[in-house]
């Protein structure tokens, strides 16, 4: 008889299913293109002192390149290093490592991320356009046996691929399926998600989060009333896992937190405030994300943002081709001088040298 499925404690359960905030960890690194453990582990710092409840190692913001530069394992290490502490003291942290390519290089990471002490696999379909989704089902059946796994709906946009409402409604199915982060950036797509998980028998066992960068707010919003086998279901996008959270964090929680009791206690002129707020952020988003040059910026962006806060020295990329495409840096500046309500600033200012040294 086969061993059971890992799932996740019932003290992590009950955090995702809260629903939290999950920066996609960035990638600190010095001119010369090495890793700065130094900023690197401020960064880590800085996200949890913004009460991030997770954090998300190893995925696309972190660059994928990592795996090609021997920097896999450490930047992982590091931050479950810096997260160790809180979690000892009780604090809930969920501690997400990204897991790519075929079934045994993602059976590999899965494993290596297990050791370090991570809860969660993000399960990335990215580069695997020859796979049927039969097989990427199976992928993640054996990955769901050494680490719970985080879906991922993966925009095309940087790699993904369209994937349908039955494979949502089977990968919901696995029991090692613990949350799922829907980011195709595309509502028909999102909806398809979100009744596949509806439609399993696994429903109320899965979290749902966004990584729709663009629609975050109003994704968090919106109750999602649905009908199946003729019963009413209600499903909510209760958190996110989003590369827009590596920056200006703190205030990320604080929207997070404003939307809880929004959803709890419904006021309509609160309601219009926050809608009128994810309007400014998909704005803001797609300055940093370089929307308009179809996401070619996307992490120098964030690096920017980094690094006019003084967390990150520049905006390298191991990619030296990967940088700020031509006018971002100008929308960047634009949406931080009229929209300084998404921003951190002054708490980045208040802490950094304490990140910097390594203190807590």
């Amino acid at each position: 008889m086969a061993a059971e499925a890992p799932r996740p404690a019932e003290n992590l359960h009950r955090h995702l299913h809260a629903g939290t905030v999950i920066p996609a960890h960035p990638l600190a690194l010095d001119s010369e293109r090495r890793l700065d453990e130094r900023r690197q582990r401020a960064l880590t710092h800085y996200y949890l002192d913004a009460g991030a409840g997770g954090l998300a190692v190893a995925v696309h913001t972190t660059q994928f390149e990592i795996r090609d530069v021997g920097m896999f394992e450490p930047v992982l290490r590091m931050a479950a290093e810096e997260a160790r502490e809180r979690r000892s003291a009780g604090r809930p942290i969920a501690m997400v490592a990204g897991v790519v390519g075929p079934t045994d290089q993602a059976l590999r990471e899965a494993e290596t991320a297990r050791r370090l002490g991570y809860d969660l696999a993000l399960l990335s379909p990215g580069g695997l356009g020859d796979h049927s989704e039969a097989l990427l089902l199976e992928r993640a059946r054996q990955v769901a046996e050494v680490l719970p796994l985080f879906g991922f709906y993966l925009q095309p946009a940087v790699g993904g691929r369209r994937l349908s409402l039955d494979f949502w409604r089977e990968f919901a199915e696995i029991p090692g399926v613990a949350a799922v982060k829907i980011a195709p950036f595309n509502r028909y797509a999102t909806l398809d998600v979100v009744r596949g998980v509806c439609e399993s028998s696994r429903r109320d066992d899965i979290a749902l989060y966004t990584g729709n960068d663009d629609n975050i707010v109003a994704d968090l919003l919106t109750p999602f009333d649905l009908v199946v086998a003729g019963e009413p279901v209600r499903k909510w996008i209760v958190g996110g896992l989003l590369g827009q959270w590596a920056v200006w964090t703190k205030a990320a929680v604080d929207i997070l937190e404003r939307i809880k009791r929004v959803r709890e206690l419904p006021d309509g002129n609160e309601l219009h405030r926050l809608l009128s707020l994810g309007a400014r952020l998909t704005d803001a988003n797609s300055a940093v994300f370089d929307a308009a040059n179809g996401f070619a910026g996307v992490i120098a962006g964030v690096h920017e943002i980094l690094k006019e806060q003084g967390l990150l020295e520049g905006t390298w990329c191991l990619d030296p081709n990967e940088t700020l495409s031509p006018g971002q840096r100008d929308e960047i500046e634009r949406v931080r001088r009229d929209y300084p309500e998404l921003g951190d600033d002054a708490f980045v200012r208040e802490r950094l040298g304490e990140w910097l040294a390594g203190e807590q």
